[in-house]
């Protein structure tokens, strides 16, 4: 596949997976800005290298380049800053709410949700992002990631661990 010999070959093949790119990078950097400028860098290396795209799930070969991308550019740009746990730079869903006290409601468990999935470590948060956010499988998630699907389960297994213990602690009145 050769963006040359078909441009709309690359535009079909990568760009409906914009959105899964942007969110994995949010998380990964933790602020909307440095996600944009993740993912246009991705998708610059996606089409310098789709050629050598030959097949398969395009939505983990994406994110692979974004991964990839999100860590280089964290070298480059933050080495000295490391990174910085912004719960506020998660995209919060746009919802109807015809009720304000469910709206508050909902908005406090979400918020509650990301500060625990923040917590987590990198390699624990990616997996429960790339499973639970993008629904990738955990072959896609292996590829993504670069690590065997019994890592992968494993990770995925003690990150709803994890998980599961913040949000319980969250629950234990003060």
């Amino acid at each position: 596949m050769n963006p040359d010999d078909d441009p709309s070959s690359f535009n079909e093949t990568i760009l409906p997976h914009l959105d899964a790119a942007y969110t994995l990078a949010r998380w990964l950097t933790h602020r909307p800005e440095d996600a944009q400028d993740v993912v246009q860098e991705a998708l610059v290396r996606a089409l310098k290298y789709f050629s050598g795209y030959r097949g398969g799930s395009a939505r983990a070969w994406f994110l692979t380049i974004v991964r990839n991308t999100c860590y280089s550019w964290l070298q480059r740009n933050r080495s000295q800053e490391g990174f910085i746990c912004s719960i506020d730079a998660v995209p919060e869903p746009a919802e109807e709410h015809s009720n304000p006290e469910e709206w508050t409601l909902q908005s406090f468990h979400r918020q509650r949700i990301r500060q625990a999935v923040q917590e987590l470590p990198q390699e624990f948060r990616e997996v429960i992002v790339l499973r639970e956010l993008e629904e990738l499988d955990y072959k896609e998630i292996s590829a993504v990631l670069g690590i065997p699907i019994g890592t992968v389960m494993s990770r995925l297994a003690r990150a709803r661990t994890r998980l599961q213990q913040s949000l319980d602690e969250l629950k234990r009145p003060l």
